[in-house]
C-alpha cells in the first residue's frame, strides 16, 4: 500500500510540473517596460480587440495607483498546485472534522483521489489548449511574402490627455524591422543564444529570457520554435519621451512549438502543427538607432 501511495505522489508531482505550453520566448508572461506608459494600457487594435494584460513582471518603478485600475502591477498567476494543494489540506481537514483522520478512508482512498485530480487536470488543460488563444493550424509550405502590418501610421496616445509624449511616425521600414526582430528573437531562444538575444532586446528583457532558459534547462528540457510567421499586426502606440522612441503594435503569429527532452523526445507541442499567438510588443530605439525589444504582453 505504501507503494501505491509514492506512486500517486510521484503522479501528482508530474501532474503539478508547469505546463510547457507557450514555450516559446516569453514564455506566455507579460513583461519587461514601456517608458513612462509601462502601466498604461496601450490601445486595442483589430489584431488585439481586447488589449493587453498588464505587466506581471518590469524594472519600472510602479506608480499609485495603477491606470490599469485595481490590478497590482504584479499579479502572479493562479496555479493548479496552489489549488490542489489547497483542496488536500481542505479535505484533510473536513476529514479531522468529521472525525475520520487527516487522510479519511486511507492510502486506497487517497491514491484514488490523486489518480482523479490528475485526470482532470489534464483534461481541463487539453481544452484550455483547444479553444483558447493558441489554436493550431495545419502545417504549410513556404511562406509566401512578408506579412503587412495595417492600422495608422501614427496613432492618437491613449488616455494622456494633455500629458500623453508627443507621437511618432512608424514607417513601412520600420515595421519590417520589428518581422525581423519576431522571427529572429525566436530563433536565437531556440538555439539558446545569448549573444544573438543580447543583439536584439534590452538588458531587462536579456535577462528574463535568460532566466526563462536557465528553467528549462534544470528541468532537462529545451523548447524549440520555427517557422515563424506573422499573420497579422497593427501598430497601437508610438511614441517619443526622453530622447528615446518606443512602439507597441499587436502581432499575430503562428509558428511550430515542441519542447524536447535531453535525448530529443518531444514532451509538449507537436512538430506537425503551427500554433497560433497574439502577443503586444513594444519596442524601443535612441533617435537614429535601431530598434530592440523592450516588453512583451498577453493579449486578453
Amino acid at each position: 500500500m505504501m507503494r501505491l501511495f509514492f506512486a500517486a505522489l510521484f503522479a501528482a508531482s508530474v501532474a503539478l510540473t508547469p505546463g510547457l505550453a507557450d514555450a516559446r520566448a516569453g514564455s506566455g508572461s507579460s513583461m519587461g517596460s514601456r517608458g513612462g506608459m509601462t502601466f498604461t494600457a496601450p490601445p486595442s487594435t483589430r489584431t488585439a480587440p481586447s488589449g493587453a494584460m498588464p505587466m506581471e513582471r518590469t524594472m519600472t518603478p510602479s506608480p499609485s495607483p495603477s491606470p490599469y485600475g485595481n490590478q497590482p502591477a504584479y499579479a502572479p498567476r493562479s496555479s493548479f498546485g496552489g489549488g490542489f494543494m489547497g483542496g488536500l489540506i481542505g479535505g484533510g481537514i473536513l476529514g479531522l472534522m468529521m472525525g475520520h483522520g487527516m487522510f479519511y478512508g486511507g492510502f486506497g482512498g487517497l491514491f484514488g483521489m490523486l489518480i482523479q485530480l490528475a485526470i482532470v487536470f489534464f483534461i481541463a488543460r487539453w481544452l484550455f489548449r483547444m479553444f483558447a488563444g493558441r489554436s493550431a493550424v495545419p502545417a504549410q509550405g513556404p511562406a509566401q511574402g512578408p506579412a503587412m502590418f495595417t492600422g495608422q501610421t501614427q496613432p492618437p496616445m491613449g488616455g494622456g490627455g494633455g500629458s500623453a509624449p508627443p507621437p511618432i511616425t512608424i514607417t513601412p521600414q520600420d515595421y519590417q524591422q520589428f518581422e525581423q526582430l519576431l522571427v529572429g528573437i525566436q530563433a536565437a531562444w531556440t538555439a539558446r543564444d545569448l549573444n544573438g538575444l543580447r543583439a536584439m532586446t534590452t538588458p531587462e528583457m536579456l535577462g528574463y529570457f535568460n532566466e526563462q532558459l536557465s528553467q528549462q534547462a534544470s528541468r532537462g528540457v529545451h523548447n524549440i520554435v520555427g517557422d515563424v510567421r506573422l499573420q497579422s499586426g497593427d501598430l497601437a502606440q508610438a511614441w517619443a519621451e526622453r530622447g528615446v522612441e518606443y512602439a507597441t503594435v499587436a502581432m499575430r503569429f503562428s509558428m511550430t512549438d515542441v519542447t524536447v527532452d535531453a535525448a530529443n523526445r518531444v514532451v509538449d507541442g507537436n512538430a506537425n502543427e503551427h500554433v497560433v499567438a497574439t502577443e503586444i510588443w513594444t519596442f524601443m530605439r535612441a533617435r537614429g538607432g535601431h530598434w530592440v525589444l523592450s516588453a512583451i504582453q498577453q493579449a486578453r
